[in-house]
């Protein structure tokens, strides 16, 4: 059975932590989870499964800077985040948070290649084509993104954040209108760019398959965060 992680779990101050979650609790009109504890360390990998309606992607969302804890802390680079002034809480997240929605947030009425190079004007970085072959979305470039499939949608908006060479990637249900096929390419593409990058993943997924492929899996249940690997 997995350990619950509480307020009493040690958070090292390693120079390889990327990022600590130190007693985040939350609520609605009903209590989501309380006084969760998360490091994470570069090249590393994290899931985070649950049933529907467990508050596994407002946990994502809090852990990406979208959404302030009822209480608790995010530490990136040595400070808390949300204790942050605006202007650097958007540049963090510009700049070194990159964040896979469920909606892929594409600018519809444009073509896939005008959507990538939004990422290269706010990075300064070049489109990768040997990540858009390995995606199997080179060719789409000259299309619009409404005559694209849902899945290509899917794998642009990863390039796309991929585009921006971010130090932490959150990714919520990345493969979730994949073949198994593709979203095993989409997996082992994400992998492979924390380990070359010394970034680090945070994603949620309902796939036990998938999720057994990170270097650390969570469940959060009953309030809590308990690690099964």
């Amino acid at each position: 059975m997995g350990e619950t992680i509480n307020k009493q779990t040690p958070i090292s101050s390693d120079k390889n932590i990327l990022l600590e979650a130190k007693n985040l609790t939350h609520e609605f009109d009903y209590k989501l989870f309380e006084n969760i504890n998360l490091t994470l360390e570069k090249k590393e990998s994290i899931a985070i499964i649950g049933i529907s309606g467990s508050g596994k992607s407002t946990l994502l969302n809090i852990l990406s800077s979208l959404l302030k804890p009822k209480f608790g802390e995010i530490i990136y680079n040595k400070e808390d985040i949300y204790k942050s002034k605006k202007k650097r809480l958007l540049n963090i997240r510009r700049e070194d948070f990159g964040i896979i929605f469920q909606a892929h947030y594409l600018f519809r009425g444009f073509t896939a290649n005008d959507n990538l190079e939004v990422a290269t004007l706010l990075s300064g970085n070049s489109i990768d084509e040997e990540l858009l072959k390995r995606l199997n979305i080179d060719f789409v470039l000259k299309q619009g993104v409404g005559e694209l499939s849902g899945g290509q949608q899917q794998r642009l908006s990863i390039a796309r954040v991929l585009t921006k060479k971010p130090k932490i990637i959150f990714a919520d249900e990345p493969t979730g209108n994949l073949d198994k096929q593709t979203a095993q390419i989409v997996m082992q593409t994400l992998h492979e760019y924390i380990k070359e990058n010394d970034s680090g993943m945070i994603l949620v997924t309902h796939e036990n398959e998938l999720a057994m492929q990170c270097d650390k899996v969570y469940k959060l249940e009953n309030l809590e965060l308990k690690e099964l690997k």
